[in-house]
């Protein structure tokens, strides 16, 4: 676990998974994978098998030795719901997480049918605990399906990844969503993030009343664009009141 993250919508990670495979046009430039390659065939180092798809049951219970609260990223090198993993160590894994009530679990994937199903046979037709949020990465209009999986699947708190945003997104469905996320892509090979693919999403989060989080705009180093929107930063989670507006926003 990482006790720290330079991710601006979290406080920590936690990796009981690393590695993973490509499932959309999202994953061409992946961060993780980019960073995990680097190492493979070092003897000794955690990614000596790069990014290879690998349980690490040894971490399975860090985050009930983390006593102070944390928001806490589930899986930040890989995806929880990937094939690959069994559902034994899922249930493993939100075992641990139902147990450490005190921190705030981010549980984030692009398989999003898998995780709807096993939210379901999880918890039913009730919601899951409400310290465990659950969320789907969106890239463009082309994936709204994984929103409807996630408003299908009981968890208490709903939230969208929208990034890296390489398209449009056109219109969507915020029902049942909680929080918004948007990005930029990072890298050597960052794809461009127009400002009014950005503004789209942003202004129908306001008109619907859900949290927006801007992160970055992107580009060959992450923070090197800033993360400021029309003069301000967007820093909304759950919980708090999201600005409504009627109109768009230029």
């Amino acid at each position: 676990m990482a006790e720290t993250s330079t991710i601006e919508w979290t406080d920590a990670t936690w990796n009981p998974v690393t590695g993973c495979t490509k499932i959309s046009a999202g994953c061409d430039n992946c961060y993780a994978e980019r960073f995990s390659e680097r190492f493979r065939g070092v003897p000794g180092h955690p990614f000596e098998t790069g990014f290879d798809l690998t349980l690490r049951p040894a971490r399975l219970t860090q985050p009930l030795s983390w006593r102070q609260p944390k928001m806490v990223f589930v899986n930040s090198m890989s995806d929880l719901f990937h094939k690959g993993v069994p559902s034994a160590f899922i249930d493993r894994v939100f075992d641990t997480m139902e147990q450490a009530d005190w921190h705030t679990f981010q549980v984030l994937t692009k398989r999003s049918s898998l995780m709807r199903d096993y939210l379901r046979r999880r918890y039913g037709t009730g919601r899951g605990p409400a310290h465990i949020w659950c969320g789907v990465s969106v890239e463009d209009a082309s994936k709204l399906s994984r929103v409807r999986h996630l408003r299908d699947a009981p968890a208490s708190i709903r939230f969208l990844s929208i990034e890296p945003l390489i398209g449009p997104i056109g219109q969507l469905d915020l029902s049942g969503i909680d929080w918004v996320i948007v990005g930029g892509e990072s890298g050597p090979r960052a794809r461009p993030m127009s400002p009014e693919w950005v503004r789209e999403v942003r202004d129908q989060c306001r008109r619907a009343g859900v949290a927006f989080f801007f992160k970055q705009w992107g580009g060959y180093r992450p923070k090197a664009g800033g993360r400021t929107l029309d003069g301000r930063e967007w820093s909304e989670f759950p919980g708090r009141t999201a600005e409504r507006l009627p109109d768009a926003v230029g």
